[in-house]
C-alpha cells in the first residue's frame, strides 16, 4: 500500500494540530487545546500495562499516518494514552472535552477515575475539577475497539479491508480540549428556526440556574433582537433578515448569557420540507420552495488522517471544490465530522444529508448484495425490499438486543449533537440494509426528536413505505423508479449512483487493485462519460419523472476506490472543475 500524504499532511504541527475551536455554535472565551504529542502504549488486553511506548499526535488515530505510529489496534488490544499539561484554574469548574474517541474509554485525571464513556462518534465531556490542580496535570486513557467484531455503530470499518471497506482506526480522532465554566452554566442551546412565523426558538438547558437569561441576535455587529427570559425556553421575533440558501449562506450571531455565563452561537434561517411542484410531482422543498439536491456521497476519509483531516483547511477544500463544481449538497456517508465540518458548509452554503452510523454483526450477502440485486434488475423493489422486521433480524445480523438498543441511543446523540446545524437537512437512518431493523419505527423516532428535517429511511433498498424519500442506489441498469405502492407519493430520490473510476499512479493507496462501477483511463474519456451521464440520462428525469435529488459516488478516492471527483491525497482534481460546473447548471428545477 502506498504512504499518501496530502499538502496539509506534509506541513503539519506535531505540537498543536486542528487548534481551531472544536465548537462554533456554543463558544467560550475558556479555551485550551490538548492536542498535540501524547504518550501511548497497545498492549493485549489480557497482558498487564508495561508503559509508555513512544509518543502520538493526538487527535490522530493509531492506524494513521499522521499519528507517527501507524499501529493496528486489534479488538483483543487496549490503546493508553497519558497527556501532561500545565493549568492554573481561573474559574469554578473545569470541564475536560473529547470530540470523539473510538469505542470504549475509561478516563483519568491525575489518578481519579472519572468513569467510561461508550460510542465512537459522539462528544463527551467530563467535570474534572475535584482532581484538576494549579501546575502539572495528568490525563490518562485506556481504550479498546471491538470494530466489526461487534454490534455497536462502526461503520465502514473493517480489519478485513477492501472494495468499499475500510481500514479500521482507533482511540482518539477527534480535538482534546479543557474549558473552564461557572457553577451554574449553559451546558447547550437548542436552536429551531421558524421562517413561516419570522421566529427563533431557543431552548436553554443548564447546569444548575443561571437566573435570568438574556439572548442577543445580530448581523455583523448590529443587534436585531434582544430577548430575556427566567425560563428554559425563549423565542426572537426576526423582522428583517435574509432566508439561508446554499446560494446566499446568511448566518447571524446569537449570544446568550445567563448568570456568570455566556457563550456566543450562531443560525441560520430556513426550512426544509417536501411539497408539491406546479406539475403534481413531490419535491424536496426549500424555503417553501421546490429545490434540486444535487450532490455527492463523502465518505469523510483522508489518505494520512483517515477519520480525521489533516487540517481545517483540508476540510474547507472539499466542500468549497464541490461548490465550486456546481454541487449544492454532499451525503455525509456513515460518519459524523467534527463539527467544524458542518460549520463549513453552514457558511460556505452546501446542504447535508446526514447518515446514521451503520451497525450490527457480520452482514449477510444475502440481504445487503444478493436480494436487492435482484430486487433492482427486475424493478420489482416492493417484492425484494424483504421486511426489516423481528422475522428477520437475523438476515439483517441485528440479533443482539443490546446493539437494537445502543442504535436508539446513537440516533438520539447524533440528532442532539448536530440539530442546531443550518445545512443538514436530511437524516439517512439505514443503509443498503447494513443492520436495517424496524426501520418503520426508526423513521417515527427520528422524526419525533426531529421534525424540521426530511428522512431518508432505507437509503438504496429494503424500502418499507416510510420517510419521505422513495430512495434508488443505481449503478449498472437503466434508471427506473418502481413505487414502493400504488399510493406511494415520496419524493423520487437517486440516492446513489455514478461511480466511475479513474485511477492515477503515484495518487493511488492501492497500486494492485481498483475498484469503482466503471473504469476509464483519461481524464477526457472520464469527462465525456459524466456528461453523458448527466445530460443525456439524468437532465430528462428530472421533469419526466419528478427526479427530485442527486448522489453522485463520489467526492474523493478512499484506499481501493478509485472512483472520486479528486484523488485519495486531494493533490490531483479528476475533471476540470469549470466543466463540471457547466454540466451542474442543467440539473435544477
Amino acid at each position: 500500500m502506498e504512504k499518501l500524504l496530502t499538502r496539509w499532511g506534509k506541513s503539519l504541527n506535531r505540537e498543536m494540530p486542528l487548534s481551531e475551536y472544536p465548537r462554533p455554535q456554543m463558544e467560550r472565551n475558556s479555551f485550551i487545546c490538548l492536542n498535540g504529542i501524547w504518550d501511548y502504549a497497545i498492549y493485549p488486553s489480557v497482558a498487564e500495562f508495561k508503559g509508555y511506548e513512544g509518543e502520538i499526535v493526538v487527535p490522530f488515530s493509531p492506524e494513521c499516518i499522521l499519528s507517527s505510529v501507524e499501529r493496528n489496534v486489534t479488538p483483543d488490544d487496549t490503546l493508553y494514552y497519558r497527556k501532561k499539561f500545565n493549568f492554573k484554574k481561573t474559574n469554578d469548574r473545569v470541564l475536560l472535552h473529547f470530540g470523539a474517541v473510538d469505542y470504549k474509554c475509561e478516563v483519568s485525571v491525575n489518578g481519579t477515575v472519572f468513569g467510561t464513556h461508550t460510542g465512537g462518534y459522539f462528544p463527551f465531556n467530563v467535570d474534572i475539577t475535584k482532581a484538576v490542580i494549579d501546575g502539572e496535570n495528568e490525563i490518562t486513557l485506556k481504550v479498546t475497539d471491538p470494530s466489526e467484531t461487534s454490534s455497536q455503530a462502526s461503520g465502514k470499518q473493517t480489519s478485513k479491508r477492501g472494495n468499499i471497506w475500510y481500514t479500521p482506526q482507533s482511540g482518539i480522532w477527534q480535538t482534546v480540549w479543557i474549558e473552564e465554566v461557572p457553577e451554574n452554566y449553559i451546558k447547550s442551546v437548542k436552536l429551531t428556526p421558524d421562517i413561516d412565523n419570522d421566529l427563533l426558538k431557543v431552548q436553554i438547558i443548564a447546569e444548575g440556574s443561571l437566573g435570568e437569561v438574556t439572548l442577543v441576535a445580530s448581523d455583523n455587529g448590529k443587534t436585531l433582537c434582544t430577548v430575556t427570559t427566567s425560563g428554559d425556553t425563549a423565542v426572537l421575533k426576526l423582522s428583517e433578515y435574509e432566508k439561508w440558501t446554499p446560494e446566499n449562506p446568511k448566518l447571524y450571531d446569537l449570544k446568550v448569557s445567563g448568570g456568570k455565563d455566556e457563550v456566543k452561537c450562531y443560525f441560520g434561517m430556513r426550512k426544509f420540507s417536501v411539497g408539491k411542484d406546479e406539475k403534481g410531482f413531490s419535491r424536496l422543498m426549500l424555503n417553501n420552495e421546490p429545490y434540486f439536491h444535487n450532490g455527492l456521497l463523502d465518505q469523510g476519509y483522508w489518505s494520512d488522517g483517515m477519520y480525521t483531516a489533516p487540517d481545517d483547511e483540508a476540510l474547507i477544500y472539499d466542500i468549497k471544490t464541490m461548490k465550486d463544481m456546481g454541487f449544492n449538497m454532499l451525503r455525509k456517508h456513515i460518519k459524523i465530522e467534527p463539527l467544524r465540518w458542518y460549520y463549513h458548509c453552514d457558511r460556505l452554503g452546501m446542504l447535508v444529508w446526514q447518515d446514521m452510523i451503520n451497525g450490527g454483526d457480520v452482514y449477510n450477502n444475502a440481504a445487503t448484495t444478493l436480494l436487492p440485486a435482484v430486487g433492482l434488475a427486475t424493478g420489482l423493489k416492493k417484492t425484494f425490499g424483504v421486511k426489516d422486521t423481528k422475522v428477520n433480524y437475523k438476515l439483517f445480523s441485528r440479533q443482539d438486543k443490546k446493539g437494537r438498543e445502543e442504535y436508539y441511543t446513537d440516533a438520539a446523540r447524533m440528532i442532539d449533537t448536530l440539530y442546531n446545524s443550518v445545512s443538514i437537512c436530511l437524516w439517512v437512518p439505514f443503509n443498503e440494509g447494513w443492520g436495517q431493523f424496524d426501520s418503520v419505527k426508526a423513521t417515527e423516532f427520528f422524526r419525533e426528536k426531529d421534525s424540521t428535517r426530511i428522512i431518508d429511511h432505507a437509503s438504496g433498498w429494503h424500502d418499507q413505505g416510510a420517510g419521505d424519500l422513495n430512495s434508488f442506489h443505481i449503478y449498472f441498469t437503466p434508471f427506473f423508479f418502481p413505487k414502493y405502492g400504488k399510493d406511494d407519493d415520496r419524493v423520487v430520490a437517486l440516492t446513489e449512483f455514478g461511480g466511475y473510476s479513474m485511477s492515477i499512479d503515484g495518487h493511488r493507496f492501492n497500486t494492485d487493485k481498483t475498484f469503482g462501477y466503471r473504469i476509464y483511463k483519461s481524464k477526457a474519456a472520464l469527462e465525456k462519460a459524466l456528461e453523458a451521464l448527466y445530460i443525456k440520462r439524468i437532465q430528462p428525469l428530472i421533469y419526466k419523472k419528478g427526479l427530485s435529488a442527486l448522489v453522485y459516488t463520489e467526492v474523493s478516492d478512499v484506499e481501493d476506490e478509485t472512483n472520486g471527483l479528486l484523488t485519495y491525497d486531494r493533490e490531483i482534481v479528476k475533471v476540470d472543475i469549470d466543466l463540471m460546473k457547466r454540466i451542474n447548471e442543467n440539473i435544477r428545477l
